[in-house]
């Protein structure tokens, strides 16, 4: 990712190697703010709390807090008590899990004393693995946009997203927007129009600082914009990431994704949905087996932003009470194509 002219990535071992580095989005666009996770509540807290949250990056933070748990008490106590606490901090994205047990089956059968470098080094890997895996999908949905730019070579091709789902999402690229970065960078035009994802406007507040820092053209919509956009031919294609693809297709999304499939669906937009294998969850029949995670409404009655004199505050929308379920699903049937590191599926799951 290019971060203020620099190259990084969303997360990394600390220095001395016995923590995990992320940024903290929760100040962002307005504070480019490091934190430094060194023990396993860390970890808990920025994945509770979403100092950083998107399926891939919740594995991966999920992953160095297992690591940290062992650093402390390697026993299998301590292996199975940690990982259940972090596994409980979000309940929807199921990278959360399967970043859990890969790092468990990997130290499982080791002596105590070689655990939690094992741990780290399998969390290390997690984190390469997804650089690539998003890479691939990023290949995958280029060409996608190259056959959308030859048929419109006169104009830019215009992109919706909703929510996140761009390199703070994951370790680097994204998911749905991997296919977006590769295509600028190839030269085509692109513009993306950017939901701005309320109550906690991930699109508005990140995933325009992303492709603002990496240049692409892009125009921030209310959330409820996208169907007249697609009724008047101004969007070419949908393109959303997910926490979780059922064994049939279904899709958990966060919340509006559903109508976004909708309207796309009823304009004959196509609708993608770009994912990696960590996010398929075979186990789960259909999105009505999806628990669907309940945040708190302060969320959506209040807002938080610089005021006049540019400190950070906080306003209050409302005085009523408020109803906050972060996620949606998205039937099978209204989904074009998954866009994978393999490729790009009709199906998934065959």
């Amino acid at each position: 990712m290019i971060l203020q002219g620099e190259y990084t990535r969303s997360i990394m071992r600390t220095q001395d190697g016995k923590g995990a580095r992320i940024l903290d989005q929760r100040q962002l666009p307005w504070e480019v703010r490091w934190v430094e996770l060194r023990d396993m509540e860390a970890a808990a807290i920025a994945i509770r709390e979403m100092w950083t949250r998107g399926a891939p990056m919740v594995g991966a933070t999920a992953a160095y807090g297992l690591a940290m748990a062992l650093a402390e008490d390697p026993s299998d106590e301590s292996l199975l008590a940690a990982r259940d606490y972090l596994f409980h901090t979000r309940p929807t994205a199921v990278n959360l899990r399967w970043a859990l047990d890969e790092v468990a089956k990997t130290v499982g059968p080791l002596p105590p004393a070689e655990r939690a470098q094992a741990a780290f080094a399998r969390a290390d890997a997690i984190c390469d693995e997804d650089v690539e895996l998003c890479r691939a999908i990023g290949e995958s949905g280029l060409q996608l946009l190259r056959d959308l730019h030859a048929r419109h070579p006169d104009r830019p091709i215009n992109i919706l997203t909703h929510c996140n789902a761009g390199w703070l999402a994951t370790v680097d690229y994204g998911t749905a927007t991997a296919p977006i970065y590769l295509a600028h960078d190839e030269g085509i035009p692109v513009h993306v129009w950017v939901d701005e994802t309320r109550p906690r406007n991930q699109g508005a507040l990140l995933t325009a600082f992303e492709l603002r820092n990496h240049g692409v053209p892009h125009t921030v919509i209310a959330d409820n914009a996208g169907g007249l956009l697609m009724m008047q031919g101004k969007v070419d294609a949908v393109i959303v990431g997910t926490d979780r693809v059922t064994a049939n297709g279904d899709v958990c999304n966060k919340i509006g994704t559903y109508l976004k499939a909708l309207a796309a669906h009823d304009n004959d937009v196509p609708f993608y949905v770009a994912l990696p294998y960590t996010t398929f969850d075979a186990d789960t029949p259909s999105g009505d087996a999806i628990p669907i995670e309940e945040r708190a409404g302060e969320e959506l009655t209040q807002a938080t932003g610089p005021a006049g004199d540019g400190t950070i505050t906080t306003i209050r929308l409302t005085q009523s009470p408020a109803a906050n379920p972060a996620f949606d699903v998205t039937p099978a049937r209204l989904v074009t194509a998954y866009i994978t590191e393999k490729g790009v599926l009709d199906r998934i799951g065959d």
